[in-house]
């Protein structure tokens, strides 16, 4: 294989806009497990004489995740009609955006990780463009009949170019579910993969090493998750790298192929169309949009915390980067982990309770953090343990019966009779019944051997059915011995 080749990756991604409705029509935009052609109406069915209205929460939305990328939101801008022909497309073209999308030039700086959750290098890439459209509707090949289910057509997308900054399918990956991380952040998109709420296609070419030229590209359309998109890169960088040194060269035209997941290859569907073949025109049943300048800054400035300043906080905290990925990507137990360093104050403290024995428990259960207790329930439970209602192990307990039944920390320490003992004058008689049931062990003491004290704590807390307060336990058997 030509060893002076290096791979250049760019890509489109679309991003289903949450919201209740559809882009152009009131049409319900939730269209999972929905029966089909349900949620359709004659706007999105693409009817003569229907007329498009914009979803002003999606424009909205779109203008969030713009903003959030570093791009300049355009001050006027307009839809276009993009014509092509594909049954699940009823009027025969997709209202986009062309050369005036929402908004250009922005970036992503991203991580890339080990198996581990460690920080390998970072990278930035840059981010051409960001236009709204509305989605195409949905087929599925059964033998030689194709069904067309039109619920998804019409459904608010973002669609997010980026620049041939990309070297590795490692990086496209990585760059990804950091753009989904922001997604989800300020509320743009639930970006549920599973759900087909984001999707990829991606262009690849190859040149030498040291040259700026962007060859002939291969675009790999509707990658529908990160480990499709990974393999997909992979597979067509070895195709494109063993068809170079067939030929002594790069291809000579774009190409646009399909991901074959079952397969695990790509196959050819078409050479690659160009502005020319959509028949681009401003879409005349839309008047253009006008952005003011002061509203696009109060939106600017009412986005939340972004994932990179949120790991930077998490770090602060004392997480390591593996931990504070953790929390960033599951918003369940990021709300727990939140609360329970609120009442805390205290990092590490609740990277045990939360990260280390929370999920603990969780995973032994298979069960979620959205599945388990609730943020209010844990910050009883770092409670009790705090003020020494029950001692550090009797939390463990407690924690693990809240995460198998569901009740809260005081209800389960009630019923059990888990109440740590604190009360000095009863952990006194303890001590004395202690000293005189363990004569070696007050012996060993006396001839210097510290470690002999274990031995009186332990028949304490053995005693007392780990009720006794430790802490206090030591203290007291001290004093007692030195008086």
């Amino acid at each position: 294989m030509h060893s002076n080749l290096e791979v250049i990756i760019g890509l489109e991604i679309h991003a289903q806009m949450s919201t209740k409705t559809k882009m152009f029509c009131g049409c319900d935009n939730d269209a999972w497990n929905k029966a089909p052609n349900t949620t359709v109406c004659p706007v999105c069915m693409g009817h003569p004489g229907t007329l498009p209205v914009p979803n002003a929460k999606a424009v909205a939305k779109a203008v969030r995740m713009s903003l959030a990328l570093g791009c300049t939101v355009a001050p006027d801008c307009h839809f276009d009609r993009k014509h092509y022909f594909y049954p699940d497309l009823p009027s025969g073209f997709q209202i986009s955006q062309y050369d005036f999308p929402l908004a250009k030039a922005g970036s992503v700086s991203y991580e890339l990780r080990d198996n581990s959750g460690g920080v390998t290098g970072q990278r930035v890439c840059r981010i051409t463009r960001l236009h709204m459209e509305n989605d195409a509707g949905k087929l599925t090949h059964r033998g030689t009949k194709t069904l067309c289910d039109y619920n998804r057509a019409g459904t608010p997308l973002m669609e997010i170019v980026t620049e041939p900054d990309l070297r590795s399918a490692e990086e496209a990956v990585a760059f990804t579910q950091e753009l989904r991380r922001i997604l989800v952040a300020v509320d743009a998109s639930e970006a549920d993969m599973f759900k087909g709420m984001m999707r990829f296609d991606a262009s690849i070419s190859l040149r030498e090493k040291g040259t700026e030229k962007l060859n002939a590209r291969s675009e790999i359309k509707n990658l529908n998750s990160f480990k499709s998109l990974e393999k997909a890169i992979q597979y067509e960088e070895k195709r494109l790298r063993a068809l170079w040194e067939k030929d002594g060269g790069p291809m000579k035209g774009a190409i646009t192929v399909g991901w074959m997941d079952d397969e695990e290859k790509t196959r050819m569907l078409r050479d690659k169309e160009t502005a020319d073949d959509y028949r681009y025109f401003p879409e005349p049943d839309i008047p253009p949009l006008h952005f003011d300048a002061k509203e696009v800054d109060l939106i600017k400035k009412s986005l939340p915390q972004l994932p990179k300043e949120l790991r930077d906080h998490y770090l602060s905290l004392g997480l390591d980067s593996k931990q504070a990925m953790q929390v960033i990507d599951d918003a369940a137990l990021r709300s727990v982990f939140d609360a329970v360093y609120t009442k805390t104050k205290d990092g590490k403290r609740a990277v045990s309770l939360v990260l280390t024995q929370l999920l603990g428990f969780l995973n032994a259960a298979n069960k979620t953090a959205g599945q388990g207790p609730s943020a209010s329930a844990m910050v009883e439970l770092a409670d009790a343990i705090a003020t020494g209602a029950i001692s550090g192990n009797a939390g463990k307990d407690v924690m693990e019966k809240m995460v198998a039944t569901g009740k809260s920390a005081n209800d389960i320490i009630a019923a059990e009779g888990m109440q740590q003992i604190s009360d000095d004058s009863a952990i006194e008689e303890l001590v004395k019944r202690a000293i005189v049931t363990n004569p070696q062990a007050i012996e060993s003491w006396k001839a210097g051997k510290e470690a002999a004290l274990g031995t009186i704590v332990g028949w304490v807390m053995k005693e007392s059915k780990g009720q006794a307060n430790p802490g206090k336990v030591n203290a007291i058997l001290r004093k007692t011995l030195q008086s």
